[in-house]
């Protein structure tokens, strides 16, 4: 049963790693692998000499610690808020609404924004407008763009996270309120010193784990959302490959990016795991 995973993970996680030889030459696809010139760290060192290379990392380490803060705080909110619906039919309802958007690609959810957000004709600066606020071009604007990107993550992924927060919330004995009812508890009370200490060690888990991403600052949602005039504040290392290898055919110059980005990458996963196994006795096997 196992041996089509087992294929497929090879097929397309493993043997694709040779790839990673192109990151050394200067790569010319009519030559191929072994044909074409090996040169070294010239890639990597024409890579850290890129002007706006410094800007990129920025970007992406900042947009993706913004995504992992929010994506940690709404979720966690939002189920202590859901909790305390007593209602199990409004529950599972605004359970199945939330959730939603985590099915959708951002090829869809980005056209929705872009419609929300239009500076003519948006739902957004319609609502400006009637309070007699100018239109803002909220996709158009560098300033805003990185919030944008941070907001419309939340509003995709945070259903996926509450339903996790509210699974560890069920698992907390019900006696321990029924004990704090008795002594007087408020709900806000029962909420600090029962509700979070009891979901401590799923947050101290997603948390840690959710260190490897620090460079994956999403390219399905950046791809669809920027434009040249938000590069400098909206460009990550995903988008920066994608125009130096498809558009500019500088190949090995894309795959030193990646390749760079891999390696730091593996070394905050391997961090997250050993802070996971620290702090929330979390292991692998």
């Amino acid at each position: 049963m196992l041996l089509p995973a087992v294929i497929i993970v090879l097929l397309f996680s493993y043997m694709p790693m040779a790839g990673i030889l192109i990151a050394f030459e200067r790569f010319n696809p009519s030559k191929g692998f072994f044909g074409s010139p090996f040169v070294g760290w010239d890639n990597f060192q024409y890579v850290m000499n890129m002007p706006g290379f410094g800007q990129v990392m920025w970007n992406t380490v900042y947009i993706s610690l913004m995504k992992i803060v929010a994506g940690l705080v709404a979720p966690i909110t939002f189920a202590l808020l859901l909790n305390e619906i007593l209602g199990s039919k409004v529950k599972r309802t605004i359970q199945t609404l939330i959730y939603l958007p985590h099915f959708m690609s951002w090829v869809i959810l980005g056209g929705i924004m872009i419609d929300i957000l239009s500076p003519s004709g948006g739902l957004l600066n319609s609502l400006l407008g009637v309070a007699g606020i100018e239109p803002v071009f909220f996709l158009g604007n560098e300033r805003l763009f990185p919030y944008m990107l941070v907001a419309s993550d939340v509003w995709k992924e945070f259903g996926f996270g509450t339903i996790i927060y509210l699974a560890a919330i069920t698992s907390i004995n019900p006696a321990l309120y029924e004990a704090a009812v008795c002594d007087g508890a408020t709900r806000l009370k029962q909420t600090l010193h029962i509700t979070l200490p009891g979901m401590a060690p799923i947050i101290v888990l997603m948390m840690t784990l959710s260190l490897g991403n620090v460079l994956n600052a999403g390219f399905d949602q950046v791809f669809n959302l920027y434009s040249p005039v938000v590069y400098r504040t909206g460009d990550i290392l995903d988008t920066l490959v994608y125009r130096l290898g498809l558009l500019d055919a500088q190949y090995g110059v894309a795959t030193a990016v990646g390749l760079f980005k891999s390696i730091v990458s593996t070394c905050f996963i391997v961090i997250s795991y050993l802070c996971a196994y620290r702090f929330a006795n979390y292991r692998i096997f």
